[in-house]
């Protein structure tokens, strides 16, 4: 590995949260709008540095091949959503629902938000990583509420509070997890590295353990959007803007279970502990069907597309939850694939909703043919979100249906009834909106293209090409997860 004359993970850090400060300052959109793109790029060329330079791990920060995944799938769609939102803030400052004010405030706390992520991604103290999710949570909290309006204000506000209670349950995990180390780690800061601590947890007390990951899989797990703790995400995405509906579902619920990730890894690391497979393999099952029901019944798009979320999450942590090499490879996949395409159709969806007006599905028809760039790029989406072959959602379901027909083969009907069951509901609804007589404006939309079909580009390419040195990593990343 060749060495640098920064220290890259800083570089990650700093970036974002410099570019806060100075974006809070900045009065013009255009120059605010500008810099976020910049510092967003920035901060995903540092990411990739990670390849070829990995700084050695401290007590506060470290990288392995499980933190990078996480860390550049962040930041590149953290850099093509800053993108997406130039453009899409814009109309928004045009037609009067955001105030310059409001505007900057925008950038500055968008920057803060990624700065949480990348810090609860890079972090090496369990302790520091609950305090990044925790600062990550409450800037999409104010973004959501935004608009000011009473409909974004309770959306904000019931994502506040059950935020505020799944991150109390975390707390409490991180808490039981320190007591149990510190009969063998010893008091101190010590007792709350995770590269020390993985080292010891052969000895840990596994009641403890057990308890612990309870609470953080409920806690971290409100963050994930994993049913019966999802009752916020609808309403965030709803009501708040849309490059925010798009980090939410393509970041922000992966940051958390990552998070899950690393304690799964505790917990198998202690040969006394619970299995915690079978916790998750039940709330991946539950969110998976019951996200896919719900889905029939959404009027608005943006929550329908959230119920997308919820149920691919609950296909995620199902992958997780089963474990082993296949399964882990494919949760790595389909994970990937998720940001990349639900991003894309919230960047479809937001310019959508911009020149109808509306969110309301009744009330968009026939896409294709009133704006057939914006409509063709939503089928395609949709189609990509729904596991049609030969993309790469479709490759990553496979594994996972196939990983679970060859180990737990009665699992594998709920899990294939649940997937049946969004496709039908997503074609429904795919139907009236992109094709057919248009209804509505037929006013040309002002939008970068860019973001949404560089997205659904790497997702086409993914099912039917994989490189050899994504699926090598990916392997890895699966034998450490176990």
């Amino acid at each position: 590995m060749t060495s640098l004359p920064f220290d890259v993970v800083t570089a990650i850090l700093l970036i974002p949260i410099c570019s806060a400060g100075l974006l809070a300052l900045l009065p013009g959109y255009r120059l605010s709008a500008l810099l976020n793109v910049l510092a967003s790029l920035l901060t995903f060329l540092a990411a990739l540095l990670l390849f070829t330079n990995r700084p050695e791990a401290n007590q506060y920060v470290f990288i392995d091949d499980l933190n990078i995944v996480f860390i550049v799938l962040n930041t590149f769609v953290g850099f093509t959503t800053s993108v997406f939102s130039a453009s899409y803030i814009a109309h928004e400052l045009e037609t009067g629902r955001l105030t310059p004010t409001y505007l900057r405030f925008y950038h500055a706390i968008y920057q803060v938000m990624m700065f949480g992520m990348n810090l609860a991604l890079l972090s090496n103290n369990l302790g520091l990583m609950w305090v990044a999710v925790e600062l990550a949570t409450l800037s999409t909290v104010i973004m959501v509420g935004i608009y000011r309006t009473h409909e974004a204000l309770e959306a904000a506000w019931k994502y506040f509070i059950l935020g505020s209670v799944g991150i109390a349950l975390a707390l409490f995990g991180t808490i039981l997890v320190y007591m149990a180390a510190r009969p063998v780690v010893g008091e101190g800061i010590d007792a709350m590295v995770w590269t020390v601590v993985i080292e010891r947890v052969a000895k840990f007390d596994p009641a403890l353990l057990n308890v612990a990951f309870i609470f953080l899989l409920l806690g971290y797990g409100t963050k994930v959007g994993l049913a019966p703790l999802h009752a916020w995400l609808p309403d965030a995405h709803a009501e708040g803007p849309t490059p925010i509906s798009a980090v939410l579902s393509g970041l922000l619920l992966n940051v958390a279970l990552y998070a899950v990730l690393r304690f799964k890894m505790l917990l198998a690391a202690n040969p006394d502990a619970i299995n915690p497979g079978p916790l998750m393999i039940t709330m991946g099952l539950t969110s998976l069907v019951f996200a896919a029901f719900m889905l029939y019944r959404r009027r608005d798009i943006k929550r329908m597309f959230a119920y997308s979320s919820i149920e691919h999450m609950g296909i995620i942590a199902f992958a997780f939850g089963m474990g082993g090499p296949l399964a882990n490879f494919a949760g790595l996949l389909h994970m990937t694939m998720h940001s990349l395409t639900k991003s894309a159709i919230f960047f479809a969806v937001g310019h959508i909703a911009q020149v109808k007006g509306t969110q309301k599905i009744a009330d968009i028809r026939g896409l294709t043919e009133s704006h057939p760039v914006l409509g063709w790029g939503l089928v395609l989406g949709v189609v990509a979100i729904a596991g049609m072959p030969p993309l790469g959602i479709f490759m990553s379901e496979f594994l996972v249906v196939s990983s679970t027909f060859a180990r737990e083969p009665l699992l594998a009907i709920p899990l294939v009834l649940g997937l049946l069951v969004a496709f039908g509901a997503l074609f429904l609804r795919l139907g009236g909106i992109a094709f057919g007589p248009p209804t509505g404006s037929l006013a040309p939309v002002q939008a970068s293209y860019v973001p949404m079909f560089a997205h659904l580009t790497l997702v086409c390419i993914a099912g039917v090409y994989l490189p050899a040195p994504l699926v090598v990593w990916f392997q890895h990343v699966a034998h450490l997860l176990g």
